[in-house]
């Protein structure tokens, strides 16, 4: 079997299970589980196969572009796949485990309302992670990146019917929205840095790379700390920790797949592919020694005072990607990869027994008496105490993304009076018209005035952005701030050159019909319910259909891989000068508060207890 036919096999299998689960009947459950299973069974021994043949042949990596999607003046948007010993390692832990837990909860999810749904997100996840771990090139990565975020809030938000599955499901979203920060701007920097889009082994070939770092060492190391934002982000590090405990609200099934084994994996996967880049950045490395150390303690400490199995789990996986990431630093790449395969079994064995252990426990606690406990006062107690009560507190890691993120969001958010749904068109439509006056009117506009000209309209378009995000009351306000806001971006970048009217049409065409579809949703959703933003109404139950076309308009407007406007946000970072750093920042935060906007609107309108009193009140938690 050759490359090219491995990787079409390979991946083509979730795809393909992926989409004929979407078409069986929830009722078919053996057909659900055969499907996902049999996908997972034929990629392990697709990647046993493979990876026997291509060890005995030398293992030399090989790479290859699928794809070409977009190509402009020094930019060109392509499909490319990448085989080598970290694609292999990573694809036969994924395959094994996808398989494992396949047949698990072929059992464990019997008779389960959402059966169909898991399986489902499952494959779906699975096609996810196969891309990442295949991916040539940051786009590539990215398109699986993005897939592995969404499914990640489905699994969690699996109870929908209960208030904190949803809104946990939310926290880890947003934290993951962090990371894609990251990816973004790592990406329009390499763009920089190389003058075109690049593949990972032209980014580690050492003698190009040398030659760019030599001019521009700034860049190189800014870069490298983009993609520790992203891996720390996926992986649960400092100061993101706290997210992954929330996680496990999903079913045991999901935490064990997810957040013990694969997906909180990624972030070391992401650090290993671009090891070669920041290798010899001694100030990245230090910094990425001390923060896997920081990590590991901490965490360590957190993991020993929870109350639940499934927390301790989690921090105890975090305080060893810890570890893993201060094995990357050293350069110790098979250690690091061996450690992950074996934190990786490790905490799905203890995921999928944790039931069992917590019935164990509350039986044991039935027949042995609690021990008498003397407290002592000594200074060295007092210590013990207070880290036991920051430990308790998980070091309020949680309060300060609170505090130094959300809350000035927030505040932002809530001082523009004048944005009610009554005068925002006018507004809008005012800024919007002169925007495009001034744009075809270029040439009566001085140097300096047209240089801040996009800054203005990507701050513009920020700050409605971060009023779509706080919006408490109309949805169909927040759904059309989504959608001024990706054109007062697209009006920011036009001022650059080289932008032309298919990149607009790129860019704009997947939000206006996203907007359009959407906007229509609410507006006959309205004549039937009570829709707005100020808590969950859990409208799935009645509406599910409607739900779930709701759900793609809302990732088509945030720019998820389903539409042209995913391939225009790269294409518009390929505009941005390096010398615009204010207007690459406000863009990328536009864009990823414009997701977690559009995701807070399907939440809130779909997900949560129904609002009706005649249906059945679930429980707040799982």
């Amino acid at each position: 079997m050759s490359t090219v036919q491995f990787i079409h096999a390979y991946i083509g299998m979730p795809l393909i299970g992926f989409l004929v689960s979407l078409f069986i009947k929830k009722s078919k459950e053996q057909t659900l589980s055969v499907i996902s299973y049999s996908t997972a069974a034929i990629q392990l021994l697709l990647v046993l196969a493979y990876g026997i043949s291509w060890f005995s042949h030398g293992a030399n990596p090989t790479q290859f572009k699928e794809l070409s999607v977009y190509s402009a003046e020094n930019y060109e948007f392509f499909i490319d796949f990448l085989v080598d010993k970290l694609t292999l390692v990573f694809a036969l832990l994924g395959a094994s485990l996808t398989f494992l837990i396949t047949i698990y909860s072929r059992y464990y999810l019997h008779r389960e309302e959402g059966y169909k749904r898991f399986f489902n997100t499952i494959l779906f996840f699975n096609l996810g992670y196969t891309l990442i771990i295949f991916s040539g090139n940051m786009e590539t990565l990215f398109i699986g990146w993005e897939i592995l975020g969404v499914s990640s809030f489905l699994l969690i938000a699996f109870y929908r019917d209960r208030l904190l599955p949803v809104k946990n499901a939310l926290k880890v979203f947003s934290v993951y929205r962090i990371g894609d920060i990251g990816i973004i701007l790592a990406m329009w920097l390499l763009h920089h840095l190389y003058h075109s889009n690049i593949t990972f082994m032209e980014m580690n070939a050492s003698v190009k790379l040398n030659a760019q770092l030599a001019s521009a060492s700034g860049i190189g190391l800014i870069t490298a700390f983009l993609f520790y934002i992203s891996a720390a982000a996926k992986s649960a590090q400092l100061p993101f920790s706290s997210w992954l405990p929330r996680a496990m609200e999903g079913p045991t099934p999901s935490s064990a797949i997810f957040y013990g084994s694969m997906s909180v994996h990624i972030g070391a996967f992401l650090l290993l592919r671009t090891m070669h880049f920041w290798e010899n950045q001694l100030v990245f490395k230090i910094f990425l020694i001390v923060a896997g150390l920081l990590t590991a303690v901490i965490t360590s400490g957190i993991s020993r005072v929870q109350s639940s199995i499934k927390s301790q789990i989690a921090y105890a996986s975090i305080a060893q990607i810890g570890l893993i990431f201060v094995e990357i630093a050293f350069g110790l790449e098979n250690l690091a990869l061996i450690h992950i395969l074996g934190n990786a079994f490790l905490r799905t064995y203890q995921l999928l027994i944790s039931p069992s252990i917590v019935s164990h426990k509350i039986r044991e606690q039935l027949y042995q008496g609690k021990e008498e406990i003397q407290v002592q006062n000594g200074a060295w107690q007092r210590f013990q105490r207070r880290i036991y009560l920051l430990n308790l507190k998980e070091w309020n890691l949680d309060h300060l993304l609170y505090r130094f993120i959300w809350n000035p969001l927030k505040k932002i958010g809530r001082g523009w009076k004048i944005l009610n749904f009554k005068y925002v068109f006018w507004v809008m439509a005012l800024v919007l018209a002169i925007g495009l006056f001034l744009r075809i009117n270029e040439s009566m506009l001085t140097p300096t005035l047209r240089h801040k000209l996009p800054f203005f309209f990507a701050f513009w378009g920020f700050l409605i952005a971060v009023k779509a995000f706080t919006e408490r009351d109309s949805v169909r306000k927040s759904f059309t701030l989504i959608m001024f806001n990706h054109v007062s971006i697209s009006l920011a970048l036009s001022f650059n050159e080289h932008f032309d009217h298919a990149h607009h049409i790129w860019y704009l065409s997947g939000v206006v019909c996203a907007w359009a579809v959407g906007y229509y949703i609410m507006t006959q959703l309205r004549k039937k319910e009570w829709v707005s933003l100020d808590n969950f109404y859990g409208h799935i139950y009645e509406y599910p259909k409607t739900g779930f076309v709701f759900l793609l308009v809302c990732l088509s407007l945030a720019g998820f891989p389903i539409t042209p406007s995913f391939v225009g946000e790269d294409l518009i970072f390929s505009h941005i000068h390096l010398s615009q750093i204010g207007l690459a920042f406000f863009t990328a935060f536009s864009l990823v508060i414009n997701g977690l906007a559009t995701m807070r609107i399907y939440a809130r309108v779909f997900l949560g207890p129904h609002i009706k009193t005649y249906h059945q009140i679930a429980k707040r938690s799982s």
